[in-house]
Order: structure tokens, then C-alpha cells, then sequence
């Protein structure tokens, strides 16, 4: 085989594509050449700060299409290679009102990121937020740098192919790091890392694809950095900044929070009416209905820990009733992470009818560098869809779930409403505030939304229950959008 490789290199070099003298390389050979002329050899950490615009992952505002853009004000990126950690200071803004994202739907935000081995967290204002659903993005972000590309490559046994792209010759250098993503660099004439195509798990997409983009490299020190980063995830733009400034081997001694070693999923769960209990514990909620026979769940969030541990409590509640149905919100990728572990479950998704198509795409999609439960059980994803409202019963208990209109967060969203107990469950359009705070200046236009769809299909309800925050009286919406409450 090797033979025949270099016969078929030995081609194209006499037609110009490759440099006689590159043939005689392994992909070792590549990558020490590579690592010489970018100063990767003595690279410890590396600090960069960067500025363009970017798009947030999983929130379109319809399923195939582009995710929202935002303007990336500042990008900073601390790594520590040595430790596999890696800081990243963030100031964004909506660049466009409508999508999904935890930022305002006005002004700036500054988000501070981490991630160190095994463990993603984030810096809030009460301290370090566990987040282990980043893990995997951000471990793939820290390796797909062109620096750290290399050092992945050269300890996973990558292999070498030539490749011709418009008359230029390209080693193609690709390696799979176990359980954690695969990648295939593409290094130029001047053995430079110009692109980086790599697929990661996810939680929705079972392995996301990505490709990343690299160029106008300048001499930063003792290393080259490209001043220009383009990336693309799920098939859209992600991210398109310009590096203004590179600090190599700067400090970046990044500290794992005992907080977030020994954080565990944590899941309670209160009754709200006979038969509803709202479970929480997390930065998402659920909520499980029971029925004559069956459970039906209302989301499956984040990721499988998350999911499992939802499922888990929801049987203890009702033994011996199997979860039958999901009802998943909306198709942003924090509240249906958990849908492929429902269906691997044996539950039935019922969600926005324009959700179907993606999610059966998704779902179809086999996790093969971390083979989640989904690509373990061989199920096939099922569906009951909504167009605009779907009522469930048994007899003693009904149900009704409505899709919400007019609203610019998701174009696929559903709110479930329980007419005997009065409750309404919804997510992302109303998030209470801490008790007895006030009420905002100036409405929040979800919340509007969700208010002009309560009196549109005339529901009567007491109380909401909400998939971020606690449980609040009606009241507590009416008063945020500073109108009556309904007689």
C-alpha cells in the first residue's frame, strides 16, 4: 500500500502538485516540519485576543437554517496545552433579534468559559456553574487551534494522504483523539495549518462536523499565528474573528474548581397537583404528568447524565408506568439534548411539527467517537407531531399543547397547558426573577409574547411552571409585562 501511495505521489509531483522532496515524509515527517515552522516545539500556553462576529450553535430560529448572529466585541483565549485547559472571555451582542442564546435581548453580555480535562464550567456572580454539556465543544476547540492541532496529531498516530486542491499540494494529516474528536489538518506548502475539518459528539447531532479556517499568518515571537479564524459547526457559520493579539507561552495557570470536581446531577422533584411534579435541581426543568397507564414527561434537557437522571426520578414517581411520551419545548439544542436518550429509552417525541425532519436527520446519525445510548440500542426515533395544538387524555386526565406564535425566539416552540389544574408549562419565554424583585422597566418582548398567546387560546391559569426558575403564580408574568391579570 505504501508503494502505491508514493507511485500515485511520484504522479503528481511530475504534474507539479507536490514538492519531489515531500514525498519521502511519514506523517510524523509533516508534523515536525510543520511544528518548526509555526514554533509549536517550545509552545507550553497561548494567549490570543481576536474580535469580528460569530453565531450561536443550536439556536436557529428555524431547524436547517443558519444559527443567530451575534458581534463577537472581544474574543480572548488562555490554553495551557500542557494541562488541556483552556479560558475564554467572551463580550457579545445579538446581532439579530430573533434565535435563541442566554444573552439580552439588548445590550452587551461578558461570559468568562473554562474547561480543564474532563470538566467545563462557567464564572458566574455566585461562583463556578458546573457545565458539563460544554465539555466536549470546548475540548474540540482547544484542539483544532493550529498549535494544538499538532500536539493532538502527533500523540494519536495520524496518518498522511496528498491532496490537490485548484494546482496546490496539501498533506492531509488525520488523527482521531479517543472519545473526544476526530480531525484531518490540511498543511500547506509552507507547513502551515491552513484548515482543520473535525466532527465531535453532541448531544443533539450525535457527532457535529466542523471546519475550521486559518489564514494571514504573522510572526508573533517565536511562533506564527494566523490573524484571521473562520469556523463553521452543524453545516453553518460559528464563528469569523481577527486575531489582534498573540502572547505565546503567556500564563495561563488555569485551576479546576473543587466546585466543579465534585459537582454530582442533582434532580428534585415537588408535586405541584396530584400527579404533576415539577422536577428541577439544574439550570433546566421538567415536569412529569402521570396518566392511567403511562407517564408523559415534558422535556428532555442538556444531555444523557441529565436526561437519565430525569428519567430516573420520573419512574420513581409513578412505578411501574413506563415514560411513554417526551414532549420536547422547541429544538434548541439545551432543551432536546436529552431526546436522543428518550428515544433510546423507547419514548415517543412529540414536538412542532417542523422540527420532525431535522430531528429524524439528527437522530439518524450514529455517534461513533463517543457511541451514545441512542447508537447503542439501534432504535429508531419516534413521532407524534403539533401543528398548532394537540390535545392527550385518558379519560380522567387531559392535556393540551399549543404552539406559540409571533414570538422571535423560535419559530417551532410549544407550551403545554393542564385546563383542571390551571398550570401552564413553557420554557425560555417567561424566566421568573428572584422573589419579590421588580418588575423590568421595560417588558421583555418574550414575555409579551407569551402573555398574547395565553389570551389568544383564552387559558385560564393559576400557575406557571417554567423550564428555567421556579414555579410563580400567573401573576408574576402579568405584573412583568405590567398589564391585569384576566378576570
Amino acid at each position: 500500500m505504501r508503494r502505491n501511495v508514493l507511485l500515485a505521489g511520484l504522479v503528481l509531483a511530475a504534474a507539479g502538485f507536490i514538492p519531489v522532496a515531500a514525498l519521502s515524509l511519514e506523517a510524523d515527517g509533516v508534523l515536525r516540519r510543520a511544528s518548526g515552522a509555526m514554533g509549536e516545539r517550545d509552545l507550553k500556553s497561548i494567549r490570543y485576543a481576536a474580535e469580528g462576529i460569530g453565531y450561536t450553535f443550536g439556536q436557529a430560529y428555524k431547524p436547517g437554517t443558519p444559527w443567530p448572529k451575534i458581534d463577537v466585541h472581544s474574543q480572548i483565549r488562555t490554553i495551557n496545552y500542557d494541562t488541556a485547559s483552556m479560558r475564554e472571555e467572551i463580550t457579545l451582542s445579538r446581532a439579530e433579534p430573533r434565535g435563541g442564546g442566554g444573552y439580552p435581548l439588548a445590550g452587551r453580555q461578558r461570559n468568562d468559559q473554562f474547561v480543564s480535562g474532563g470538566y467545563a464550567w462557567n464564572q458566574t456572580g455566585a461562583g463556578p456553574a458546573p457545565g458539563p454539556r460544554f465539555v466536549a465543544d470546548r475540548v474540540h476547540q482547544l484542539w483544532i487551534t493550529p498549535h494544538g492541532a499538532l500536539k493532538a496529531a502527533m500523540r494519536n498516530k495520524a496518518t498522511l494522504e496528498w491532496r490537490n486542491e485548484g494546482g496546490r499540494s496539501l498533506a492531509a494529516v488525520s488523527f482521531t483523539e479517543p472519545g473526544k474528536l476526530a480531525a484531518t489538518l490540511f498543511i500547506n506548502e509552507d507547513y502551515l495549518v491552513e484548515r482543520v475539518e473535525s466532527r465531535f459528539p453532541d448531544a443533539v447531532l450525535g457527532e457535529a462536523a466542523a471546519v475550521t479556517r486559518y489564514s494571514d499568518y504573522r510572526d508573533f515571537g517565536p511562533v506564527k499565528f494566523p490573524t484571521r479564524i473562520r469556523q463553521s459547526q452543524g453545516g453553518f457559520p460559528v464563528l469569523e474573528v481577527a486575531v489582534k493579539e498573540v502572547q505565546p507561552n503567556a500564563p495561563a495557570d488555569i485551576a479546576l474548581p473543587d466546585a466543579v470536581r465534585n459537582a454530582a446531577e442533582r434532580v428534585t422533584a415537588d408535586k405541584v397537583a396530584e400527579g404533576v411534579w415539577f422536577i428541577a435541581g439544574g439550570s433546566h426543568n421538567s415536569v412529569a404528568i402521570e396518566m392511567k397507564d403511562h407517564l408523559v414527561l415534558v422535556e428532555a434537557p442538556l444531555n444523557e447524565a441529565r436526561s437519565r437522571a430525569v428519567f430516573g426520578q420520573a419512574r420513581k414517581l409513578a412505578p411501574g408506568k413506563p415514560i411513554r411520551y417526551v414532549i420536547n419545548s422547541h429544538g434548541h439544542f439545551d432543551h432536546s439534548g436529552g431526546l436522543r436518550t428518550a428515544v433510546a429509552e423507547g419514548a415517543t417525541v412529540i414536538t412542532q411539527a417542523g422540527n420532525k425532519a431535522y430531528f429524524e436527520r439528527a437522530f439518524a446519525m450514529k455517534s461513533r467517537i463517543s457511541p451514545d445510548p441512542l447508537a447503542k440500542s439501534g432504535r429508531k426515533a419516534r413521532f407524534r407531531t403539533v401543528n398548532d395544538t394537540l390535545e392527550l387524555s385518558d379519560g380522567a386526565r387531559s392535556l393540551s399543547i399549543h404552539r406559540i406564535t409571533e414570538g422571535g425566539h423560535s419559530d417551532t416552540f410549544l407550551m403545554v397547558y393542564l385546563p383542571t389544574e390551571r398550570l401552564l408549562i413553557e420554557a425560555d419565554v417567561f424566566t421568573p426573577g428572584p422573589p419579590n424583585a421588580p418588575p423590568p422597566a421595560t417588558p421583555n418582548a418574550n414575555n409579551v409574547t407569551l402573555v398574547r398567546n395565553i389570551e389568544r387560546l383564552k387559558l385560564a391559569v393559576d400557575r406557571i411552571l417554567p423550564l428555567h426558575g421556579r414555579v410563580v403564580p400567573a401573576a408574576e408574568l402579568y405584573a412583568a409585562v405590567n398589564s391585569p391579570m384576566p378576570k
